[in-house]
């Protein structure tokens, strides 16, 4: 039995699709055989194609079935296949080339931090982030903050994958374990392969194929390792990524070193404040992790929209996927988690923002027009980052990044830096939404809920016998 195809097309032709090109290179002669034994099981290999998100590539496709190849040959895989997401990732992130970071530009990332630490230390009070400087390729940049990305985007995928499994697994034809042939060229036998496993270890692959190609994209984006807010690696250190760097430098009026330092300054401010602040990664992460733990999935949507869509039709399939048929429902108890998320992601980057602005503006003649244009480019975010917000169901952009900046510019101005960055001490000294709303009246408040805390900690002590006025010492 053979597939359709447009009336004078013959295998391996021009109008043959990359993906079946491909697909006839790896299977030769059983490679109808193939694809009419998955599309027996509802697999369509053009589906999995667009709904993976990556460009019509032979050479890229090669690769990614090569990995499905061996995924479907193994067992036990987990909700992302990360030897498929790292390998996709480095593929994106030299697409459009990633030259070794020579010495030259090297010296001039760790002359510009090394600059840009000077100028810090006269406008906040947190030290140095004290942690190495490196000057990144993207393929490097994804070797860093791939173990990251695992953090954000496994708990989400895994509860998807059994979601979605279970829905699929209903709507596949069974097979008797006599009647089935084994699909040629895949290293498995259908009717012996448990199907529920079977669609679990092929979603393993799509997510580790979209994970991929997102931190493969985002690698041509981003400057450091600290664009997006969150920490993406574990230790202190300070990065750029000087390709990207240079790139972003060329549509701007203001000369690529100016460019270079402005980055240096928010790349170490941020640092800074990881490395000294010692509750924020735990905070930020933790946020992310209580969403995860109450992600439920509207089945019966789910097991609807998996009825209605035609398996064989790719723009279908990948029109389902991007209109978040398959996203995570959000409950009132995550929303409140993505409401205080959002709200510290906020914070993190209006400190920034306000400490970097203070450190440059004395020095860069383009500080102003740098600031707002690093401030549009955080709040439209791009492609990979909306990418990560349909994977994850996290948004990693800061909607209020200048309400922020404002309120830690109002703090400093009635009490000074060190009032500021003193806002960090704790967790419950975070500023509120409502402080982001009104950032004239955050130090009466401030003091209005420090007075009602010592009244508090006076009767405690009056109770106990103790001394009051050794409670609000």
């Amino acid at each position: 039995m053979s597939i359709d195809r447009p009336a004078g097309s013959t295998p391996g032709g021009d109008d043959v699709p990359a993906w079946e090109q491909m697909l006839r290179q790896m299977f030769g002669p059983d490679t109808d055989e193939a694809l009419r034994q998955l599309r027996a099981q509802g697999m369509d290999p053009a589906a999995m194609a667009a709904a993976s998100g990556l460009p019509d590539d032979p050479a890229m496709l090669g690769q990614v079935l090569e990995q499905i190849q061996r995924l479907l040959a193994a067992s036990g895989s987990g909700p992302v296949n990360w030897d498929v997401a790292h390998d996709v990732a480095r593929q994106a992130a030299v697409a459009e080339g990633d030259p070794v970071v020579a010495a030259p530009r090297a010296r001039q990332v760790t002359e510009a931090f090394s600059v840009a630490e000077l100028w810090l230390d006269a406008v906040t009070d947190l030290p140095p982030s004290g942690g190495p400087v490196r000057a990144l390729s993207r393929s490097e940049w994804v070797e860093q903050t791939l173990p990251a990305w695992r953090i954000l985007t496994e708990p989400v995928a895994a509860s998807l994958s059994t979601a979605l499994a279970g829905a699929l697994a209903q709507t596949l034809p069974e097979f008797e374990a006599d009647d089935a042939p084994a699909i040629p060229g895949l290293g498995f036998p259908a009717a012996g392969a448990d199907r529920s496993q079977l669609i679990r270890q092929l979603g393993s692959a799509v997510f580790g194929m979209q994970v991929g190609q997102a931190a493969g994209t985002l690698s041509r984006e981003v400057f450091g390792l600290t664009d997006i807010g969150l920490p993406l690696v574990k230790e202190p250190s300070t990065a750029l990524v000087p390709s990207n760097v240079d790139s972003f430098a060329e549509g701007l009026d203001a000369p690529v070193d100016e460019v270079r330092l402005f980055l240096a300054l928010r790349e170490a401010a941020l640092a800074r404040l990881f490395t000294h602040v010692g509750w924020l990664r735990g905070h930020l992460l933790g946020s992310v992790a209580a969403y995860a733990r109450g992600i439920t999935i509207d089945l019966e949507s789910l097991e609807d929209a998996v009825h209605a869509i035609d398996p064989t039709d790719p723009a279908a399939l990948q029109g389902a996927l991007s209109s978040g048929v398959f996203a995570p429902h959000t409950t009132p108890e995550q929303q409140a988690v993505l409401d205080r998320l959002e709200t510290s992601l906020a914070l993190v980057e209006g400190w920034v923002d306000e400490v970097s602005a203070a450190a440059a503006l004395p020095h860069l003649p383009h500080a102003v027009a740098l600031r707002e244009m690093i401030r549009r480019r955080r709040a439209a975010g791009g492609p990979a980052e909306q990418t990560f917000a349909t994977l994850v169901g996290l948004e990693l952009r800061p909607r209020r990044l200048r309400e922020a900046a404002a309120l830690w510019a109002q703090i400093a101005l009635d009490g000074g830096t060190t009032a500021r960055d003193s806002v960090w001490d704790h967790p419950d000294l975070l500023p509120t939404t409502e402080d982001l709303d009104d950032p004239a009246g955050y130090s009466a408040r401030r003091t209005a809920t420090q007075d009602a805390q010592s009244e508090i900690d006076r009767a405690l002590a009056e109770i106990l016998g103790e001394d009051p006025g050794s409670a609000t010492d």
